[in-house]
C-alpha cells in the first residue's frame, strides 16, 4: 500500500503497478489500532492464562498495538525493510502486481519474493502483510509454548531453586506474550483495513475506473481523523462476532481474512463517492466499525488459535515437546536453560 505512485493514464494502468514505490503508512491511526487490540483483549475466553484476561493487558495490548506503526523512521535499513510488512498491494484479479494469486501464496517469504521475481516485480513494492501475520501467530504459538512449561515447572517442581527459574522465566514469557501479542494486532489490523489489502490504496489509481471512483488521497482522511473524530469502542463492539475457527491451516486462515476486506475496496470507494465519510455520517461510522471489529474480531480468534497451538509445540534445546512436559513424560528444565 504505497503512498506515491507515477499517475498514468487507464492504458498504461498495467505498467503503473510497476512504478509504485513502496513508502511508509499507518492503518487506523492510533485510535484504531488502539481499539482493536483493546477490544480483542476484552472479549479473550477464559481458556486463556489470566494474566492475559486483566485491565492491565488490555490496556498494554492496546498500546502496544501501535509500535509497529511507532517504530517508523528509525533509519533506511529498518524503515525499508519493514514498511512493506504493514501492506498487499492486491489487484483486481486476486493476484499481487499479476503474480502470485492470493489464495495460494506461498509458504515462504523466499517463495513469495521469487513469485514476485518471475513477473518484475518484488516483495518491497508489493508488500508482505500476509506473512507478518503469519510469522507473528506462529511466534505467539511458541511462546504460548513456552509458558505452558513455565507454568507447569513452576508448579510441579519440588525443588525450590527450579522453582523460582521457572517463575522468573514465566514472568518474562508474560511480558513477550504481550509484546508478540501487540504486534499481531497491528498487523492483522491492517489487514482488517481495506486500502491496506489493494492496489487502490489510496484513491482508485490509474487503473480502469468505470464508476468514477475519487482518486484522491482518501487513505488518510478515512483511518485516521474520521475513526478519530467519529468512531468509539461502543460502536466497534456492537460489530464484533462470536469466536470462528475455520479448522484450517494459518496460511488458508490468513489469506481468506484478506480476501474479505479486500471484497470492502470497491464498498468503500462507493460510499465514498456517495458522500458516507461526511462528518458523522451513520453510514460511513458503521463501515468504520465493521471493519474495526474485523480486526478485533481476528486478533482474539488469533491468540485464542495460538494458545491451543502451542500445547502442540516444542521448546527448549535439545527440543522437548510441550505434550511430553505436560504430560509428565518428560523433564524440561535442562533444555529451557539450554544445553550447549
Amino acid at each position: 500500500m504505497s503512498t506515491t505512485c507515477v499517475r498514468l493514464g487507464p492504458a498504461l494502468a498495467a505498467l503503473a503497478i510497476g512504478l509504485c514505490a513502496a513508502t511508509s503508512a499507518g492503518a487506523w491511526g492510533s485510535t484504531g489500532h488502539r481499539m482493536i487490540g483493546r477490544l480483542a483483549i476484552e472479549a479473550l475466553p477464559d481458556e486463556i492464562p489470566a494474566f492475559l484476561r486483566t485491565p492491565a493487558a488490555v490496556e498494554a495490548i492496546g498500546e502496544l498495538s501501535r509500535e509497529p506503526d511507532r517504530s517508523k523512521d528509525a533509519g533506511k535499513a529498518h524503515d525499508s525493510d519493514l514498511d512493506p510488512a504493514h501492506f498487499l498491494d492486491l489487484g483486481d484479479d486476486g493476484r499481487v502486481f499479476g503474480g502470485p494469486a492470493l489464495a495460494a501464496l506461498p509458504q515462504t517469504r523466499a517463495e513469495y519474493e521469487a513469485a514476485l521475481r518471475a513477473v518484475g516485480q518484488d516483495s518491497w513494492r508489493a508488500g508482505y502483510l500476509p506473512y507478518s501475520i503469519i510469522e507473528g501467530w506462529q511466534q505467539l504459538a511458541k511462546d504460548f509454548g513456552y509458558w505452558r512449561v513455565d507454568d507447569y515447572g513452576a508448579r510441579t517442581t519440588t525443588d525450590p531453586a527450579r522453582r523460582a527459574w521457572y517463575e522468573a522465566d514465566r514472568a518474562e514469557r508474560e511480558a513477550l506474550v504481550e509484546r508478540d501479542l501487540g504486534a499481531l494486532s497491528h498487523f492483522a489490523g491492517d489487514a482488517s483495513q481495506p486500502l491496506h489489502v489493494s492496489v487502490h490504496y489510496n484513491g482508485w489509481g490509474p487503473f480502469p475506473n468505470p464508476e468514477g471512483f475519487t482518486t484522491d488521497r482518501v487513505h488518510g482522511p478515512f483511518e485516521g481523523r474520521f475513526v478519530r473524530q467519529f468512531v468509539g469502542e461502543a460502536d466497534v463492539r456492537a460489530h464484533m462476532a462470536p469466536f470462528h475457527d475455520c479448522g484450517c491451516p494459518i496460511e488458508r486462515r490468513v489469506a481468506d481474512f484478506i480476501a474479505t476486506t479486500d471484497a470492502e475496496v470497491v464498498p468503500f470507494y462507493r460510499l465514498w463517492k456517495a458522500g458516507g465519510f461526511g462528518d458523522g455520517d451513520a453510514r460511513g461510522r458503521a463501515f468504520a466499525a465493521e471493519r474495526l471489529a474485523a480486526g478485533a474480531d481476528e486478533v482474539r480468534d488469533l491468540a485464542v488459535l495460538a494458545w491451543r497451538a502451542g500445547a502442540d509445540g516444542i521448546v527448549g534445546y535439545p527440543g522437548v515437546k510441550v505434550a511430553d512436559v505436560l504430560a509428565g513424560r518428560a523433564d524440561p528444565y535442562d533444555s529451557l536453560l539450554g544445553v550447549d
